[in-house]
């Protein structure tokens, strides 16, 4: 099975029904509750009655391509499933986890040690790595079994890189990954799916550097 990683977004829905934070309901709250408890005492501006899916919270343009509440009933248990997504507040979260708004850089000093451990049952699938540079710092998954989606543009023939088209494109890869009946097993199952859609290559990996795909748009 395949474990997509996604950045959160700077962009956020701010809740409004009344909806308390309840710790103990989070995903990895037995690993995660002490490092989180910690986190938000340090940052009293949260409003923790007001709280909504992180689906809903979560509104950047990687989450509006994904646009979750579009998918197909099966797609959107394929995501909940698969997406992990890398939080300032809480570590690491799922879609379905209930949260308040949040606006803060993560600290990975706080977080590495504890994400080690919660994620550390993950480290034997296929990881789709599409954090951005600040969140992939804060847990570095086994690189062997790891691709890390990269986007670039032709520009006058040469390959750049362009934030704002990174982002989206994650978020339309994201979308296309969890629309599959069948999830791919290994870098090259998930190229020769993704070729079906984008134009990538896939670079092999080496050392401590991961796989990677690189999606020309």
């Amino acid at each position: 099975s395949m474990k997509i990683l996604l950045p959160p977004s700077e962009k956020k829905n701010e809740p409004e029904q009344k909806n308390a934070l309840k710790l103990n309901a989070l995903s990895f709250n037995s690993v995660l509750t002490p490092t989180r408890t910690a986190v938000l005492k340090k940052h009293k501006e949260i409003d923790l009655s007001h709280c909504d899916f992180a689906s809903n919270v979560y509104e950047g343009v990687l989450y509006q391509a994904l646009d979750y509440t579009s998918l197909s009933a099966a797609a959107q248990t394929r995501a909940n499933n698969s997406i992990f997504i890398i939080s300032a507040a809480f570590g690491a979260l799922r879609l379905t986890d209930v949260i308040p708004y949040y606006k803060f850089k993560i600290d990975p000093s706080v977080w590495k040690a504890p994400l080690a451990i919660a994620l550390a049952g993950i480290k034997d699938e296929l990881i789709i790595d599409c954090r951005s540079s600040t969140y992939s710092t804060v847990w570095t998954p086994n690189p062997h079994n790891t691709v890390g989606i990269r986007v670039f543009k032709k520009v006058a023939g040469q390959l750049k890189v362009i934030t704002h088209m990174s982002k989206l494109t994650r978020g339309e890869v994201t979308r296309y990954l969890v629309s599959q009946a069948k999830n791919p097993r290994t870098p090259q199952e998930l190229h020769k799916l993704l070729n079906k859609e984008f134009n990538c290559r896939l670079i092999e990996a080496e050392g401590k550097k991961s796989w990677f795909i690189d999606v020309i748009t």
